[in-house]
């Protein structure tokens, strides 16, 4: 009977292509196939439920209203042509199963293992077979195929699969392990280890070789498993393995055996990165035996060969190997050894990082080793700063610094302290920075070793490489306290060479010439350096210049360098200076005892020094008063010396002359201008109003009167 089906399949009519759509309808577009969700309304009311539902609650009335699952109906075959039948059915079910995804394990598998219940082993082996043939690299499929062979009791059956197996497959240990207990099962031990044997050939992994120890140790072979443990360990050179050998001979009591091993291992692997595993596990093995100097003897041996970034572990053992059974200086020498590893680990982070150098150079100086410290000075200094700029110098030179200081007070090697002093300073690049400090030092060193020729290079070297000012002080200084003054004044030449606007070095070369009572040489010096276009400090300059002259009494000449002065610059402090010299010039220490005071020419003197004065407060007061109008704090600045200074004069002072120039002070206001030149601030500032400005300014007249006004009515009340 044939079916029919919709849309074609098998027999029947053939496909019919849709009708056409009726143009009088029209053609439906998206707008009319959208589906039109409902619009979520807000909700308005949010106030919890009196009732609450819980996901429990949920979860439970659902599987409370699942529908029972629908099964098939059970099958009783009563007859032999029943049971062919089922078997026809299902055969030709899994031969179009396995047609059609044939690449699927798990299908063939199926397969077979039904053949295995219906107990037809010959068919479930070729459905096996044929699977292999698809499928000969899944270890998934050998291992069931040999199970299968296994659990029926084929044995040679089986032991051929495990064989073409391990043949095929020789890297799948899963494999090997299943063969191997298949044969421990069976009680053919000697078939085990030739499989053993067999695998070990392809170079297992450790866990293959340690199932083969196991293996033997289950059967009392030590022997046997001692020969693989050399085998083991020749295949896996590694501190685990050679632990693991170490320990099995321990355990049997093979003290000796054990240390042999510990040493090749200690040998053959010092440079492993897991070295300090082993010599670890090497030191408490000797702590276990008692042998307490061999121990300490194996940590000592470690902490000088592992570095010091994977010795950490090591570190910690040892302090606690000292603290159980060392002395106070081991225990000492454990902790600095622990201090000494976290300092390697800083500086091998971050080598440039300087002040971890100098805590680790401090704890080596603690110790007191000079071949331990001198290798951290040394691997300190020779990380260069990476730029060449002072900034990231600064540190690393005291490096050198405090490397020579060490060479010389606590190592006492003078010719090290020099060979330190020379390469520092040929490292340090003088055409862009220097380090005077380091020069002077080494100089110094030169003089303490009683060697002036050697001083003498280095700082001329300083000079002509990379000149400072504070080479040329100490320099200087050195040559004036051996009395060499022929030296000084070349040296102040080259210093005034180099920094002709350095008023330090002009001040200090005419110094020595005044000491050296060089009167015109000082002279000299001080006219070349008021000559000089630009000075850093000329005020200082001009002071010493003038008070040299006083002190020499030339007060002519003092008066014109005063005149000089004042052409450069018109100075408050100038005029005052220039007026308090007029007022005391001439002046000797006994010009103020009572038998001068009554001397003719002694007054005749005093009114000239008071003439003198008033005639300097004169001129800088017109000049502040026509040339420097808007300087008005300093004119009253000046009226107000003058007025002190006339009072000091005493009889000889006319107090009412400075007066009646005096200023009268008034509060003002002015804007304060912002950024877009809008005003919205005032501040007050005291404002000097002078007599002249009054009568000049008939605006003022008014302001003047008021004044008047209110200080009559004052004087009235």
């Amino acid at each position: 009977m044939a079916l029919t089906t919709r849309g074609g399949g098998g027999g029947g009519d053939p496909p019919q292509a849709p009708p056409a759509p009726d143009a009088s309808l029209g053609f439906l577009t998206k707008r009319d196939t959208e589906v039109k969700l409902p619009r979520a309304t807000r909700v308005k009311n949010k106030t919890p439920a009196s009732v609450q539902i819980t996901a429990e609650q949920i979860l439970r009335e659902a599987r409370e209203r699942q529908e029972p699952e629908i099964r098939p109906p059970k099958q009783k075959i009563t007859d032999i042509h029943e049971l062919a039948d089922y078997r026809l059915r299902e055969r030709k079910r899994f031969e179009d199963l396995i047609r059609r995804v044939r690449w699927s394990v798990s299908a063939w598998v199926k397969y077979a293992r039904w053949e295995e219940g219906q107990k037809d082993f010959a068919r479930a082996r070729s459905v096996y077979e044929r699977a292999l043939e698809v499928a000969h690299r899944d270890h998934t499929l050998w291992l069931k195929y040999a199970e299968f062979e296994m659990r029926n009791r084929y044995v040679n059956h089986a032991r051929n699969v495990w064989d073409r197996a391990v043949m095929l497959l020789p890297r799948i240990d899963q494999l090997w392990y299943k063969y191997i207990h298949m044969e421990e099962l069976l009680g053919a031990v000697a078939n085990a280890r030739q499989v053993f044997e067999r695998w070990m050939s392809w170079r297992p992994d450790i866990a293959g070789w340690n199932s083969y120890i196991k293996f033997e140790l289950r059967y009392g072979e030590v022997e046997r498993a001692r020969a693989i443990y050399e085998r083991f360990v020749a295949e896996h050179p590694r501190p685990d393995t050679f632990i693991r050998y170490a320990k099995f001979e321990t355990k049997r009591g093979e003290v000796e055996r054990a240390r042999r091993v510990y040493e090749r291992a200690a040998d053959l692997l010092v440079d492993d990165e897991d070295a300090e595993v082993l010599f670890v596990a090497f030191a408490e093995f000797e702590e276990s035996s008692r042998e307490v100097e061999r121990a300490r003897a194996i940590y000592k041996y470690a902490l000088d060969r592992v570095p010091k970034s994977r010795a950490e572990d090591l570190y910690k053992k040892f302090l606690a190997f000292e603290k159980q059974f060392g002395d106070r200086e081991g225990i000492e020498d454990a902790i600095v050894g622990k201090r000494r590893f976290q300092y390697e680990d800083e500086v091998r982070k971050n080598p440039l990082n300087y002040d971890s150098w100098f805590d680790y150079i401090r704890l080596e100086e603690s110790v007191g080793n000079k071949d331990r410290i001198r290798d951290v000075y040394e691997r300190a200094i020779a990380n260069v700063p990476p730029a060449e700029e002072k900034r990231y110098w600064q540190r690393y030179i005291y490096l050198w610094i405090n490397y020579a200081l060490y060479e010389e007070l606590d190592a006492q090697d003078m010719e090290r302290t020099r060979q330190v002093y020379s390469l520092c300073l040929k490292y340090i690049p003088h055409k862009k920075f220097t380090f005077a400090k380091l020069w002077l030092m080494a100089a110094q060193f030169e003089i303490r070793q009683k060697n002036l020729k050697a001083a003498r290079r280095i700082l001329g070297n300083a000079i002509g490489m990379a000149p400072k000012g504070k080479i040329f002080k100490k320099y200087i200084e050195i040559e004036l306290y051996l009395g060499n003054f022929d030296r000084c004044r070349t040296l102040y030449e080259k210093y005034i060479e180099w920094s002709p606007a350095n008023c330090y070095a002009w001040r200090k070369y005419a110094e020595l010439e005044k000491n050296l009572s060089e009167t015109d040489r000082a002279r000299s010096i001080y006219e070349l350096a008021i000559a000089q276009p630009a000075l850093d400090t000329p005020e200082v300059l001009w002071k010493e210049y003038l008070q040299f002259e006083i002190d020499e009494n030339e007060f002519d000449s003092a008066r014109e360098l005063y005149e000089r002065l004042l052409d450069r610059t018109k100075h408050l402090k100038v005029w005052i200076s220039y007026a308090e010299f007029e007022a005391s010039a001439g002046l000797g220490e006994d010009g103020g005892s009572e038998e001068n005071k009554n001397d003719v020419d002694y007054q005749e003197q005093q009114m000239e020094r008071v003439r003198r004065c008033r005639a300097v407060f004169e001129r800088a007061f017109d000049y502040f008063r026509t040339s420097a109008a808007e300087l008005k704090e300093e004119r009253a600045m000046l009226l107000e010396e003058w007025l002190n200074k006339e009072v000091s004069f005493g009889d000889l002072g006319d107090v009412t002359l400075v007066q009646k120039k005096a200023p009268r002070k008034v509060k003002r206001k002015r804007p304060l201008p912002t950024e877009d030149g809008s005003t919205i601030a005032y501040e007050e500032y005291i404002d000097y109003i002078f007599p002249d400005e009054v009568a000049l300014a008939p605006n003022l007249k008014i302001l003047e009167a008021a004044y008047k006004w209110k200080k009559q009515k004052t004087d009235d009340d």
